[in-house]
């Protein structure tokens, strides 16, 4: 039977290939809730949860394009530093907010910093990247 539609609870181990955890809910001590299949989770994740039955685990390998999507060359933006207010403090690294064409928010990163300009990649940190989940059905709401 197909959770597909329903409100779920899951806890989740996520990792990178390599066994690196980038996050994990154990650590939060709450599972995480979403409705299955209504695009709140990414897509392979939302597919893997959508057959478990309540206390199944599972070891799902997500590819880069049912996770965060592949890395986009059009993300990464070089603005003039005369255009970026507070220039002179920021450093590669940072993360900053991008205003987007509605006027949401969009998490970047600072990818460099030069005399001439600053350059933001909007990329989320796990594009491009397979991603591994253990994940353990806890909980779904008919």
């Amino acid at each position: 039977m197909s959770n597909n539609g329903k409100k779920v609870k899951a806890h989740y181990r996520g990792t990178l290939e390599d066994g690196t955890q980038f996050d994990c809910s154990y650590d939060r001590g709450e599972p995480i809730a979403f409705t299955c299949g209504a695009g709140q989770m990414i897509a392979g994740f939302d597919a893997a949860v959508a057959d478990m039955q309540v206390g199944e685990k599972k070891t799902v390998h997500i590819p880069a394009d049912q996770a965060y999507g592949e890395r986009r060359d059009d993300l990464v933006i070089s603005f003039p530093r005369t255009q970026v207010p507070n220039a002179d403090q920021m450093h590669a690294g940072d993360k900053v907010m991008l205003a987007g064409p509605m006027g949401q928010p969009i998490p970047a990163l600072i990818a460099e910093v030069t005399d001439e300009s600053v350059k933001v990649d909007a990329n989320h940190e796990l594009a491009g990247k397979p991603l591994v989940f253990e994940i353990e059905l806890v909980e779904v709401e008919d």
